[in-house]
């Protein structure tokens, strides 16, 4: 099966990036180096490409019900340009996904809304929410199918391919997105977002990101893809980057921290059960709640290797007497601490920072030890 493209594709090409399949999508892993990149982002401004990630329009009067009962968080709390953290959980509350769910003007105030099922949904509440690269089908038929079997009213729309997604990211982030819209964005606050116009293209516009940093992402229209993309003058980012940001800041990666198919966790064994309101009956709630009474069996920690190596995903976790206990699932040697780190799950036992464990490296133990995340400061 053919890979799917951003609308970039080219242009990346001409800038001299190497690509890499992710999700199904060919997205640039480096333009200049990873290190450089990283770096920019931690002391300038950097963009990344970002369209191979979802995008599902849902709108209705029955939206707020359909996203409640669908995604963990409690999307009651959020007004028009608020945004949250959530996953998407099976009845025995194991992750299938991790998304933000955007709060959208109300249908009829957005702009160029118009209903892919042919309904006047004018008024209803509107929501976005991007799950992760490749997963866009499988959500969607998801939403679609519980909408029927649950007898809502909603629009439910795959938009992936009508925009692209744009993270413009680092501590002058502000500076350079201020110079290009046709109004202020210094204002928004984290986990907000509105709809401005960019060198005269409307874009949606969040304070959000994935790098620990200040900055913001941008949903455009596809077809605006370059004009949008060229008017950045800074560093491009690939994924190389994107990983090694992302790790620092103890940030998790669908497919590798959590796998729905390989390794199912759930919110708590993650480290994110702040993203769960159980008190919104949602897929997964009652599972959840029953493990909340009880002590979690693994967590997701941060380890640092104390002898020299790099911890790499699949390496195998063990205690100081060799016996395996966890396993790697992220991990990378820190461009900003110079320090090779990682993320693994293992028993609640060992999970106190500063627990002194073993990884092994190429069939060789590798002193390590549990550390708190994030490993850097970063932007709440």
């Amino acid at each position: 099966m053919p890979l799917q493209t951003p609308p970039l594709r080219g242009t990346h090409d001409e800038r001299g990036a190497k690509f890499t399949e992710f999700g199904g999508w060919d997205m640039p892993v480096e333009f200049d180096s990873i290190r450089a990149e990283h770096a920019a982002v931690r002391d300038d401004v950097g963009i990344f490409d970002v369209s191979h990630m979802g995008q599902i329009h849902v709108s209705g009067p029955d939206a707020t019900v359909l996203m409640q009962r669908l995604t963990s968080n409690d999307v009651s709390r959020l007004g028009v340009g608020d945004a949250q953290y959530a996953t998407i959980t099976d009845e025995d509350g194991s992750i299938i996904d991790d998304t933000v769910v955007y709060r959208l003007p109300d249908a009829g105030d957005e702009p160029a809304t118009e209903s892919r099922e042919g309904e006047d949904h004018s008024g209803d509440p509107t929501y976005l929410f991007v799950p992760n690269a490749g997963a866009d089908e499988a959500i969607h038929e998801r939403w679609v199918e519980h909408r029927n079997e649950w007898d809502l009213e909603a629009t439910v729309d795959n938009r992936t391919d009508e925009y692209a997604m744009f993270a413009v990211q680092g501590p002058n982030a502000v500076e350079s997105v201020e110079g290009r819209t046709d109004e202020s964005v210094a204002d928004l606050e984290r986990f907000t977002a509105r709809y401005v116009t960019v060198e005269g293209v409307e874009c949606w516009i969040a304070r959000t990101g994935y790098t620990g940093e200040d900055g913001f992402e941008l949903i455009v229209p596809w077809s605006a893809a370059e004009q949008l993309w060229s008017a950045f003058d800074c560093q491009p980012c690939g994924l190389g980057a994107r990983d090694t940001l992302r790790i620092e800041a103890g940030l998790l990666l669908a497919g590798q921290d959590f796998d729905y198919e390989t390794d199912p966790r759930t919110p708590y064994e993650a480290g994110i059960g702040f993203v769960v309101a159980l008190e919104t009956d949602f897929v997964g709630s009652d599972a959840l709640a029953r493990l909340e009474e009880s002590e979690t069996e693994e967590q997701l920690v941060g380890i640092q290797l104390i002898d020299r190596g790099v911890p790499r995903h699949g390496y195998d976790i063990t205690n100081t007497d060799g016996r395996v206990v966890g396993t790697i699932t992220s991990g990378t040697m820190s461009p900003t601490l110079e320090r090779p780190i990682g993320l693994g799950y293992v028993p609640t036992e060992y999970a106190e920072p500063g627990t002194t464990l073993q990884v092994v490296v190429r069939g060789q133990s590798k002193k390590a030890r549990v550390e708190t995340t994030p490993f850097i400061e970063t932007v709440q």
